[in-house]
């Protein structure tokens, strides 16, 4: 039978690469390599720099596809990210059957970790429920933008006997910052969602395009520094045509430690 391996890549630096995600490149026949288009031709030209670094099987090969652009959200999020997700499963499937022999292995290059905010998983999912290719599926851990956040301000994620909240820039406009959350890391925000919570005292520890020589990070109190995020942020990504961030918010008041 097939076997995918989907393989964390770290939040942007070769370094970030594991050695068990090295071992498995070079377990692979095929490497996927999906492109997103020239705005965003970095992020093609990471996993060919992965590839070119610490593979050394010579009988691995690599395949190229373009991934859709996603529609613009209509009055259902949810449905237009379905949608999406079915237009990159018919992709996947295609790789799958034409590109692995019946014993291949072949393997998906995931930016920072599979298991958070990223969808390869549920789409390997939606393909194995056609049932139109058999495969079996072996997931490897990768360093995440939220650990090179934490690294990048040197500051621990919790406060002692703190709860952390994961979360998305979309939710925190809806939802503020929960009560008992005693950290908050927003990802996934286009909009420069900090800008809408009435409590300008809340620290940002804010970081893009982590673990590259582009790394920008700025930290202060939104009062403070929250204009600043948001035009450096504009400003980077019209230099660009891309961008990556997260950020870390903590609420005023509460213990260093």
């Amino acid at each position: 039978m097939r076997k995918l391996l989907v393989i964390g890549i770290g939040a942007g630096n070769p370094d970030h690469m594991t050695v068990q995600a090295i071992d498995g490149l070079n377990r692979a026949d095929v490497l996927f390599i999906p492109d997103k288009g020239e705005k965003k031709n970095d992020l093609a030209d990471l996993r060919r720099q992965i590839c070119d670094r610490f593979v050394t099987n010579p009988k691995s090969r690599r395949v190229e596809f373009d991934v859709p652009v996603r529609a613009e959200p209509t009055s259902s999020y949810r449905t237009t990210v379905d949608d999406w997700h079915e237009a990159i499963a018919e992709i996947y499937e295609t790789l799958i059957r034409d590109e692995l022999a019946e014993d291949g292995c072949g393997a998906f290059l995931i930016w920072g970790d599979p298991s958070l905010y990223d969808s390869a998983l549920r789409i390997l999912e939606r393909v194995r429920l056609r049932g139109n290719v058999g495969f079996e599926l072996e997931v490897i851990p990768g360093i995440t933008a939220i650990q090179a956040l934490a690294a990048a301000h040197a500051t621990a994620l919790n406060r002692i006997g703190d709860s952390i909240l994961v979360t998305t820039g979309r939710r925190l406009t809806e939802e503020g910052l929960p009560a008992n959350a005693g950290s908050t890391v927003v990802m996934l925000d286009g909009k420069c969602a900090f800008n809408t919570l009435a409590d300008k005292d809340v620290l940002i520890q804010w970081g893009a395009y982590l673990g590259t020589p582009d790394e920008i990070v700025i930290c202060g109190r939104l009062r403070d520094v929250g204009a600043e995020i948001e035009k450096v942020r504009e400003e980077a990504r019209r230099r660009k045509g891309w961008i990556m961030d997260t950020y870390l918010l903590r609420k005023p008041g509460e213990p260093a430690e």
